[in-house]
């Protein structure tokens, strides 16, 4: 169901959510909401999934019985807060960057922010604070561009042309702290599932001094002084970490092994990744962002669609 043409080409939030209420209305989704998966498992027997769900609201158990498996957690799932030297010693606060909501309760107070991805730029820009480099960073419609012409031009030439127009755009930013990484934007993205970051302001303040980058934590003393890689140390009330999420099928998936690896990626590298034997699936693991997430469902859509459509085939036999 395409978005209306109503719509301008970057689509607002609300508008979004709208979007989404009116493709369950219309293909007449049955979503079961406030249910955490515990288990899902093969069962030999009959060729079937058997998934036990958890109903948080009444307490109880649920089992579904089903002939595909589609697994779509996508990677980014749990958070993510790195192990750093000294961190269970820090007599601050520290929390993941899935846990904020505003910085009302931090006012007057030396927040660090762990991270200079899309969350943590914005954060920092919304707390006027610290962030930690390196980064690429882009305006949303350099970002547009580089998306719409990956499907023409090889990933190598496109990053060069992203940090091109970055560099015509924000200038040399290593004189404020922030440098870029060695990879490429996109080379990135396809590595390690890194999404090019976003400018929302925050490159503004950092050029007038209101937000200071750092480089890597070293380690953590004790009480409120954090080390950097640098030499340089500094006193903070609050570190948030804009640090990502990971997967976390290996905790629920327990035949994860049909089509998963030990850290819960896709054994298959892109574009083979999205299908494993005994009918099970994954959306959402390609690292290559909201274009993976569509390759990966109608590829899905169609197997499913020909496995039912190949049974409905089949001859009776009495």
């Amino acid at each position: 169901m395409p978005l209306s043409s109503d719509l301008p080409k970057f689509v607002p939030r609300v508008d979004f959510l709208h979007y989404l209420d009116d493709y369950v209305i219309n293909f007449k989704i049955s979503i079961r909401y406030n249910r955490y998966v515990n288990d899902a498992s093969l069962d030999v027997n009959n060729g079937k999934w058997r998934v036990i769900v958890k109903d948080s609201t009444l307490n109880v158990d649920e089992i579904y019985v089903a002939d595909y498996l589609v697994v779509a957690t996508g990677e980014n799932c749990d958070a993510y807060i790195p192990m750093i030297n000294g961190l269970e010693n820090f007599e601050g606060e520290y929390l993941h960057c899935s846990k904020y909501l505003n910085g009302r309760s931090w006012y007057d107070k030396n927040v660090l922010v762990v991270g200079s991805g899309n969350s943590g730029m914005e954060i920092a820009y919304d707390l006027s604070i610290v962030i930690k480099s390196p980064v690429h960073y882009f305006t949303k419609e350099m970002v547009y561009v580089g998306m719409s012409i990956l499907k023409y031009i090889s990933t190598d030439k496109v990053d060069k042309l992203m940090l091109t127009m970055s560099k015509l755009k924000y200038g040399d930013m290593s004189k404020y702290g922030l440098v870029r990484p060695k990879e490429g934007p996109f080379a990135l993205k396809l590595s390690g599932g890194h999404t090019p970051t976003i400018d929302v302001g925050c490159i503004k303040k950092i050029k007038k001094g209101k937000v200071k980058v750092y480089p890597a934590i070293a380690n953590i003393k004790k009480g409120r002084i954090i080390e950097f890689e640098d030499g340089k140390s500094g006193e903070f009330d609050v570190i948030v970490f804009a640090t990502g999420y990971k997967t976390n099928v290996q905790k629920w998936l327990k035949d994860y092994k049909e089509l998963f690896n030990e850290n819960g990626m896709p054994k298959t590298c892109y574009p083979n990744h999205w299908k494993g034997r005994n009918r099970i699936y994954c959306a959402g693991f390609a690292k290559n962002g909201l274009m993976g997430i569509a390759s990966d469902a109608q590829k899905i859509a169609n197997d499913i669609c020909s496995f039912t459509i190949n049974a409905r085939k089949l001859p009776v036999t009495a």
